[in-house]
C-alpha cells in the first residue's frame, strides 16, 4: 500500500476509536436531566418520610392524651350521698316505756303492773330518717371504701330523743378494714321489710366498732369474715342490787370480742353461719375478806338464712344459741346475772353468764309492682341465774303483718299490726302490747364522680 494511503487509514481509524470512546464514556453517565429527575425524587421520598412521621407522632400524641384521660376518669373518686325522710303515726292500745315510744320492744314493756301509767297512746315520729355517704376511691390495687351513715335515734343517754346518731363509720381497703358497721356475727339481711324500727327481737342485730379480715368476698354474697371487736356487756346485780359491798365491783375487759362468719350466696338466696366468743371480768376493789371478783366466758352460735321461693317471695330465717352474748341481740337484757355461790364463804356471791335462745320466722311476698307484704314471728329466752329479782326479764315475743304501697319509685306508705310480749323471771306477771303503725317514706339517692 502506498504510504499516502497509509496515512489516511491510520488517521481515519483513530477517530472513529476517539468517536466510540466517547460515546461510551457519554453513556455511561448519568445526564444533567437524569440527575435532576433522580435528585427531585429523592426529596419528595424524604419529605414523605418526614410526614408520615409527623403523622406517627401526632397518633401517638392522641392516643397518650386520650389513656391520660381515661386514667383520670377511671381513678376518680365516686361519691354516693343517699338516704331518706320518713313519718311514723303510731296507734299504741297498750304501753311502754316512754323512752322507747315508738318502737315495740319486748323488754321495754311493764314488768309490773302499771309501771309506764294507763294504756292507750298515740305517737308520731320522725327519728328513723336517714342519711348517709358511701365514697369509692381507686387505687393501684383494691379500690377504698369508705361509708358515714346517721340515723335520728337516740339510744343510752339519749333515748327518746330525737339526735344525730351515727350508724356506720368504716372504711375498708380489699381484704382489710375497720371502724364502726354491722358485727360479723350478725346477719343485717335477716331483718324482714317491715316499718318498725327495731325489729324482730329474736335477731342478732349490732353496730360495733372493730377490725376486720374478709379474705373471701365474692359477687354472688359468698364471704369470710373474721373481727375483733369492742368488747363490752352489761350486768343485773339482782337481789342485791342495793347493796353498798357491789358498789367497788368494777367490770375489766381484757380482750376484744372474736367473731366471724362464713356466708355461702347463690341463686337460691343464701345461708350464714355466725360464731362469736368472747371473756368477762369484774374486780373487787374493796379491802376486805369477801372477794367479789371474778369473770365468764361469753360465746354463741348463729344460723340464718335467707331462701328464695319464685319471684315473689322470700323466707328469712335465724336461730341463735349461747350465754353471755345478749348485747349482740336485737332486744335482750343483760349478760350477765348475779348468782348465789353458798358453799363458798369468801365467795358467796359471783356472776352467771346468763344462756339465751333467740328465733325469727318472716316471709317477705311481693304481690306486684306495687304492693308488698311481710308477716312473721320472733322469740328470745332467757335462762336466768338464781339471785335475779322475779321482775327480771325471762322471754319476749314480737309478731308484726303489713301491707306497703309503693305507687311511685322512692315513695312508699302502708300500714301495719304489731303484737309483743314480755313474761318475768317468776312467771307470775306478763305484759302484752298492740300497735297499728302507719308510715310514710320518701328515699333519694345521687351519685357525683367515678367512671364516666
Amino acid at each position: 500500500m502506498p504510504i499516502p494511503a497509509l496515512r489516511w487509514f491510520a488517521a481515519t481509524t483513530l477517530l472513529f476509536v476517539a468517536q466510540a470512546s466517547v460515546a461510551r464514556a457519554q453513556s455511561s453517565e448519568p445526564s444533567q436531566s437524569s440527575q435532576s429527575s433522580q435528585s427531585s425524587q429523592s426529596s419528595q421520598s424524604s419529605q414523605s418520610a418526614r410526614r408520615s412521621e409527623r403523622i406517627k407522632r401526632s397518633r401517638a400524641a392522641r392516643a397518650q392524651a386520650a389513656a391520660k384521660k381515661k386514667q383520670q376518669a377511671d381513678t376518680a373518686t365516686r361519691i354516693e350521698i343517699y338516704g331518706f325522710a320518713q313519718a311514723d303515726a303510731i296507734g299504741d292500745f297498750k304501753t311502754n316505756n316512754p323512752d322507747w315510744f315508738d318502737v315495740n320492744r319486748p323488754s321495754r314493756l311493764p314488768a309490773t303492773p302499771g309501771e309506764f301509767g294507763k294504756d292507750g297512746h298515740t305517737w308520731f315520729s320522725a327519728r328513723q330518717s336517714r342519711i348517709g355517704t358511701k365514697a369509692s376511691i381507686p387505687t393501684f390495687g383494691p379500690d377504698i371504701k369508705v361509708t358515714f351513715e346517721w340515723d335520728l335515734f337516740g339510744v343510752g343517754p339519749d333515748a327518746g330523743q330525737t339526735t344525730i346518731r351515727p350508724r356506720h363509720m368504716y372504711g375498708q381497703w380489699g381484704d382489710f378494714g375497720g371502724g364502726q358497721t354491722n358485727s360479723p356475727f350478725m346477719d343485717v339481711d335477716v331483718f324482714p321489710n317491715i316499718v318498725e324500727y327495731w325489729g324482730p327481737n329474736g335477731m342478732l342485730f349490732f353496730r360495733n366498732v372493730q377490725l376486720f379480715w374478709q379474705p373471701v368476698h365474692r359477687s354472688d354474697g359468698t364471704r369470710v369474715t373474721l373481727a375483733l371487736e369492742r368488747p363490752g356487756a352489761t350486768g343485773d346485780a339482782g337481789v342485791f342490787a342495793d347493796r353498798i359491798d357491789l358498789q367497788s365491783v368494777k367490770p375489766r375487759f381484757p380482750l376484744p370480742d372474736l367473731s366471724g362468719e362464713y356466708r355461702l350466696g347463690g341463686t337460691f338466696g343464701y345461708v350464714k353461719l355466725g360464731a362469736m366468743l368472747r371473756y368477762m371480768a369484774w374486780d373487787d376493789l374493796a379491802p376486805d375478806t369477801i372477794d367479789l371478783s371474778g369473770h365468764a366466758v361469753g360465746w354463741g352460735v348463729s344460723l340464718s338464712s335467707g331462701l328464695k321461693f319464685g319471684k315473689s317471695d322470700l323466707l328469712h330465717l335465724q336461730t341463735i344459741y349461747g350465754q353471755g352474748v345478749e348485747n349482740y341481740f336485737n332486744d335482750a337484757p343483760v349478760d350477765v346475772g348475779a348468782h348465789l355461790n353458798p358453799d363458798d364463804p369468801h365467795k358467796p356471791l359471783t356472776g352467771k353468764a346468763l344462756g339465751d335462745f333467740g328465733l325469727v320466722v318472716y316471709l317477705d311476698h311481693t304481690w306486684n309492682s306495687e304492693f308488698t307484704s311481710s308477716a312473721g314471728y320472733s322469740r328470745v329466752d332467757i335462762s336466768n341465774s338464781n339471785a335475779q329479782e322475779g321482775t327480771a326479764f325471762r322471754d319476749g315475743q314480737y309478731a308484726s303483718v303489713n301491707l306497703l304501697y309503693t305507687p311511685v319509685q322512692r315513695v312508699m306508705f302502708g300500714g301495719e299490726f304489731q303484737w309483743g310480749h314480755r313474761q318475768n323471771f317468776d312467771r307470775i306477771f306478763t305484759a302484752n302490747d298492740y300497735r297499728l303503725q302507719f308510715s310514710l317514706k320518701y328515699s333519694f339517692s345521687q351519685t357525683f364522680g367515678g367512671k364516666q
